[in-house]
């Protein structure tokens, strides 16, 4: 059993979707990479990226967010997922779900927004009244 730098609870979550996306440890190439990014020296020194391969799929994944090689292997396993699961299920993926989620609420949050600044700056729009036009008559 793998053990990443996560909680137990984030860790058995992660191992479930693998589980439940058929996705094997021995069905994973892993090669640890020189990261980039900054970290000084110590990203300079030590190999903390990793580089996760999918046999059966092809699929490829780099991960070196973190300054942590534990990390950045349970990070790669959960873009593994994510994408075998897009690849599989395409919009009904928890991935899509989550982007059209977000899309919905900017939307709403746009709409909101427009109608509020048009409710606020809509002057009478009388053509005779001087402060509209910007020309005074004297």
């Amino acid at each position: 059993m793998p053990h990443f730098g996560v909680t137990p609870k984030k860790e058995k979550e992660l191992l479930e979707w693998m589980e439940r996306l058929e996705i094997k440890e021995s069905d994973l190439e892993e090669k640890f990479i020189s990261a980039r990014g900054p970290g000084g020296q110590h990203i300079n020194h030590t190999s903390t990226g990793v580089y996760l391969k999918h046999i059966p799929t092809g699929i490829e994944v780099k991960s070196d967010t973190s300054r942590s090689q534990s990390l950045n292997r349970f990070f790669a396993r959960r873009r593994l997922c994510e994408l075998i699961e897009y690849q599989r299920y395409g919009k009904k993926s928890t991935m899509m779900k989550k982007i059209e989620k977000r899309k919905k609420q900017k939307q709403r949050r746009t709409r909101r927004s427009k109608k509020k600044y048009l409710k606020t700056s809509s002057p009478s729009s009388d053509p005779s009244d001087p402060s509209l036009s910007g020309q005074e008559n004297s």
